[in-house]
C-alpha cells in the first residue's frame, strides 16, 4: 500500500510502510558491503586524470577549454561520489575549487587599457594538463616495453585443441559510471514522495538480475532499473550488479566503444 507523504510530514512521518507496519529508519537487510564502491575511485588516478577524460571525450581543445562546461560536469562527477556515500580524496576537491577560482576570473570584466594584459587564467591548469597527459603517455610506452614473465616466458609447447570465440568489446569502468550517473540523473527528474511496501535487499535483487539474464542473453544496462523506486532503489540494484560482477557472474559489454552498455551472464 503506497502513501503520498506532504512536505509538512516529512520530518514525522515514517519513510516506507511494508504491510501495514511503519518505519522510522532504513531496512535492516539493506546491507551495503562496505568496500562495494570503491571501485569508482579506481575509475581516475587523480583530478587530473578526470579532467582530462571529460576534455577528450567530448574532443575539446586543451588549449582553450569551456571552463564552465568542464567545471559543471566536474562537479557532477562529485556529487556521484556523495551520492553513494564515498569519500572523496582531498586532492578532488581542491581541484573543484582552483575550477571554481578560474570560472570566476574569467566572469570578472576586464579594463581595455591595460598596458600588460593578464594571464589566461587557465594557462597554469593547461600546463599542468599538458604535462600530466605527457607523463601519462610515457608510462604507457613503457608498459609497452616486453616484460620476462609478462610477455616473454620459457619455451614451451603443447598440443591443445583451439576454440575460436569473437571477442566482445570491454567497458571502460568510466564509461560504466557515467552510464550510472546518468540513470541518476533521469530518477531525480521522475522523483515522487511515493513509498514502496517492497523492502530494498541487495541479495534480492541480484537474484532478479540473475532471473532477467536467464531470459534474455543481453540486457540493456539502463533497462535493469526501476525509476518508480527512486534513487534507493537504483543504487541497491547498482550494487547487486556489482556483487555478481565480483563474484564473476555477469560482465557488461559493448558493441563499440561509447556505445551503450548491456549486461549478460558469464558463460560458464
Amino acid at each position: 500500500m503506497n502513501a503520498i507523504i506532504t512536505e509538512a510530514q516529512q520530518e514525522t512521518a515514517p519513510i516506507a510502510l511494508v504491510r501495514g507496519q511503519a518505519f522510522a529508519s532504513l531496512p535492516k537487510d539493506l546491507y551495503i558491503p562496505p568496500d562495494a564502491m570503491e571501485v569508482f575511485l579506481e575509475a581516475f588516478t587523480g583530478p587530473l586524470d578526470l579532467l582530462l577524460y571529460l576534455i577528450k571525450k567530448q574532443n575539446l581543445d586543451i588549449l582553450d577549454i569551456p571552463i564552465a562546461e568542464v567545471t559543471r560536469q566536474y562537479m557532477e562527477y562529485v556529487e556521484l561520489m556523495k551520492e553513494v556515500s564515498l569519500e572523496l580524496a582531498a586532492e578532488y576537491l581542491v581541484m573543484a575549487a582552483a575550477l571554481a577560482e578560474i570560472k570566476s576570473r574569467m566572469l570578472l570584466p576586464r579594463p581595455d587599457n591595460l598596458e600588460n594584459e593578464e594571464e589566461d587564467p587557465r594557462a597554469e591548469l593547461v600546463r599542468r594538463l599538458q604535462e600530466y597527459e605527457r607523463l601519462k603517455q610515457a608510462a604507457a610506452e613503457l608498459d609497452k616495453l616486453p616484460r620476462h614473465n609478462r610477455d616473454t616466458f620459457v619455451a614451451s609447447a603443447t598440443l591443445q585443441d583451439m576454440v575460436f570465440e569473437k571477442p566482445q568489446p570491454t567497458v571502460d569502468l568510466k564509461e560504466l559510471l557515467l552510464a550510472f550517473a546518468d540513470v541518476l540523473k533521469r530518477i531525480k527528474l521522475t522523483a515522487s514522495h511515493q513509498i514502496q511496501m517492497e523492502p530494498l535487499s541487495v541479495r534480492d535483487r541480484m537474484s532478479r538480475i540473475l532471473t532477467s539474464l536467464q531470459e534474455k542473453e543481453f540486457v540493456l544496462f539502463s533497462q535493469m532499473f526501476t525509476h518508480q523506486e527512486g534513487r534507493m532503489g537504483v543504487v541497491v540494484t547498482f550494487l547487486a550488479m556489482l556483487e555478481l560482477l565480483k563474484d564473476h557472474l555477469v560482465e557488461f559489454v559493448q558493441t563499440a566503444p561509447f556505445e551503450p552498455i548491456h549486461l549478460k551472464m558469464v558463460s560458464s
